[in-house]
C-alpha cells in the first residue's frame, strides 16, 4: 500500500523525504462550505490527507470565491491530484450551508471518481453558546 519513505543526506544532515502513498483505492472526500469559500480535501480511510483545493487557491478572489462555479473548479482539481494516487470510489461528506456544496460534488464526480454515500456533518448547536445578533441588510 505504501512505501517506505527515502532519506537523503544534504550537507551532514539527515533529512527524510515524503512517504509516497499510492494504490489508495477508496477515498473520502470532505467538502467544507462556508458562506467565503469552499473548501475540498480527499484523505484515505485513515484520514490522512492525499489532496486538497479550495476556490482561493484556483485563484478566485473576494466574492467570487463563494460562487458553485469556484466550488466545481476546486473540487474537479482536487480530485484530479487524488486520481493520481489510485482513488476511484469516494464516500463524501458535507460540512457548512455555503453555495457551493452540491458544485463542489459534481466537480469530484466530473474527474471519473465514484461517489458511494452522501453525509451531511454540518455541525449544529444542541442550545450551546448564544449565536451572533442577526444581520440586517
Amino acid at each position: 500500500m505504501s512505501t517506505a519513505p527515502e532519506v537523503k543526506e544534504v550537507k551532514g544532515k539527515v533529512k527524510k523525504a515524503k512517504k509516497i502513498r499510492k494504490n489508495v483505492v477508496r477515498g473520502i472526500a470532505h467538502v467544507k462550505a462556508s458562506f467565503n469559500n469552499t473548501i475540498v480535501t480527499i484523505t484515505d480511510t485513515n484520514g490522512e490527507t492525499l489532496a486538497w483545493d479550495s476556490a482561493g487557491t484556483m485563484g478566485f478572489k473576494g466574492a467570487r470565491k463563494s460562487t458553485p462555479f469556484a466550488a466545481t473548479r476546486a473540487g474537479e482539481s482536487c480530485g484530479q491530484k487524488a486520481r493520481k494516487y489510485g482513488v476511484v470510489e469516494c464516500e463524501v461528506r458535507i460540512k457548512g450551508a455555503g453555495s457551493g456544496r452540491e458544485s463542489a460534488i459534481n466537480g469530484i464526480v466530473s474527474t471519473g471518481i465514484k461517489v458511494t454515500a452522501l453525509e451531511d456533518h454540518t455541525p449544529v448547536p444542541h442550545n450551546g453558546c448564544r449565536p451572533r445578533k442577526r444581520r440586517r441588510v
